[in-house]
């Protein structure tokens, strides 16, 4: 089987493969393979860049979910806190179940699998 890349295309596979110690045409051989037996399902960039985003938004809900813990463990209790704080900590619990489910399906994904 011959396979043929342009110039732009050729250095990421030297690279992807000089990354894993390899030769460009083992790594590349190695990647059909895995493609072939479907332990390697490649996905376009853009779910690499909604993977990404979701790992930042849960970094985000979880800072946000520690910081409304403070407030909501806080002895004495923060002045001018409303009593809805506790709904609120229990919606971005939520949110953060979500964004962990989501992040996981992704991966799961992007994952080689065995």
């Amino acid at each position: 089987m011959n396979l043929s890349f342009n110039d732009a295309e050729l250095e990421v596979v030297r690279l992807a493969a000089g990354r894993e110690g390899m030769s460009p045409a083992a790594w590349a051989g190695r990647q059909v393979m895995a493609v072939a037996q479907h332990v390697l399902v490649p996905v376009s960039r853009d779910a690499g860049d909604v993977l990404r985003e979701l790992v930042q938004a849960r970094v985000h809900l979880r800072e946000t979910v520690t910081a409304l813990r403070a407030l909501t463990a806080a002895d004495p209790p923060v002045a001018g806190l409303p009593e809805s704080a506790a709904t609120v900590l229990a919606q971005a619990l939520g949110a953060v179940a979500r964004v962990d489910e989501a992040t996981a399906a992704v991966t799961r994904e992007r994952r080689p699998r065995s």
